[in-house]
């Protein structure tokens, strides 16, 4: 068999073929990447955590090609419906990707996925679906070079390949917290792939939840793709990224200390910065929805009248993220309930820091 510098051939397949399961969480970024370098580099490091029960579970089945050499050939269906354009979009993936896979060009792959959350829920399917698959693909691998998952350089390749097919997906790849791109505070942290935190944070921060509220479940304005296209001659680009640097240093020291009001507010400026950076670029998109400004306020409020540890983010669109430790959810429960009337259908989605993918049993 062939991976790496591996030798295989097509015949060592099974008749029944080879397969691959596995689940994997989206995640949410507290420092966020905003902006993109050849090859689908971050033009700055980003740092998220890690979710638990949003999660996509993907089974990758392998099968010989009549031509070896003349794929790869994928099929794809989410949850048990045939998706024709994702189909088109795995195809190409895979195209891209073939040359770090040695098997691929002489297999058919049949690709079945599922999320724990809706699609249209507002929460990144991309992270988790991208990983999962990117996880898979690696799993084949292995079997193929007669190893376990999760050997030496296994979950690194994984976040790489992840990276590749939707930018933040590689920082699923781990649980906990994450750190995708090189920064000087990060040890072992590079652009092509992410790496897990280097130290364990505060216990105040080791079980942090997230309150996600669905303003708006419908389709982004703009694609993250044109989003970060849009930082190229933007005006403040530099300005942002260097921004970023010093709030990853800022946020990390705070994870060690277990600093809630320099977490609180480094995390809310880094949501802040990025809508601010869609309304400053040309064209400008205004990706709020005039309820994520009412709920932030609410936020505001409360937490000035309580002194609660409570914070918010925002991907690039308009529902919020309610994050607090552990230890503040009974009190931070009366906030939610309160502002359920600014969601759409009142639908919150119950989430916390999570351990990251596991392998599956393929069935």
């Amino acid at each position: 068999m062939k991976g790496g510098d591996m030798t295989y051939s097509t015949k060592d397949i099974p008749a029944e073929g080879l397969s691959a399961c596995w689940k994997s969480p989206s995640n949410i970024a507290l420092i966020k990447y905003w902006g993109k370098l050849g090859g689908q580099l971050p033009a700055n490091a980003s740092l998220s955590i890690t979710l638990s029960n949003a999660y996509t579970v993907t089974r990758v089945a392998a099968s010989r090609l009549d031509t070896p050499g003349s794929g790869p050939e994928a099929e794809f269906r989410f949850e048990g419906e045939l998706n024709l354009p994702f189909s088109s979009r795995i195809n190409t993936f895979l195209k891209s990707v073939a040359s770090h896979f040695q098997y691929l060009p002489d297999v058919k792959l049949s690709i079945e996925s599922g999320n724990s959350f809706p699609h249209s829920a507002g929460i990144a399917s991309s992270a988790s679906g991208m990983s999962a698959l990117a996880l898979c693909l690696c799993a084949l691998e292995a079997q193929f070079q007669g190893k376990e998952a999760g050997a030496p350089g296994f979950y690194e390749k994984a976040s790489s390949i992840a990276r590749l097919g939707s930018g933040s997906a590689c920082r699923s790849v781990y649980g906990g917290i994450t750190v995708w791109g090189r920064h000087h505070d990060v040890p072992g942290s590079s652009d092509e792939y992410a790496v897990p935190l280097h130290f364990d944070p505060h216990p105040l921060f080791s079980g942090l939840r997230d309150a996600i509220l669905i303003v708006d479940p419908g389709e982004k304005k703009v694609s993250s793709s044109v989003g970060h296209g849009l930082m190229n001659g933007h005006p403040f680009a530099e300005s942002r990224f260097a921004q970023a640097g010093k709030n990853l240093s800022g946020l990390l020291a705070a994870l060690k200390s277990g600093d809630w009001q320099v977490f609180a507010r480094i995390v809310e400026n880094e949501a802040l910065s990025l809508h601010a950076m869609m309304l400053a670029s040309d064209p400008w998109f205004i990706l709020m929805h005039p309820n994520s400004l009412l709920i932030i306020n609410k936020i505001e409020e409360f937490r000035k009248q309580t002194e609660a540890k409570v914070c918010f983010t925002l991907d690039a669109g308009p529902n919020i993220h309610l994050l607090f430790p552990e230890e503040e959810t009974e009190r931070v429960a009366t906030l939610i309930k309160s502002l359920k009337s600014y969601c759409f259908n009142d639908k919150v989605i119950e989430d916390l820091v999570g351990e990251g993918p596991k392998q599956l049993t393929c069935r």
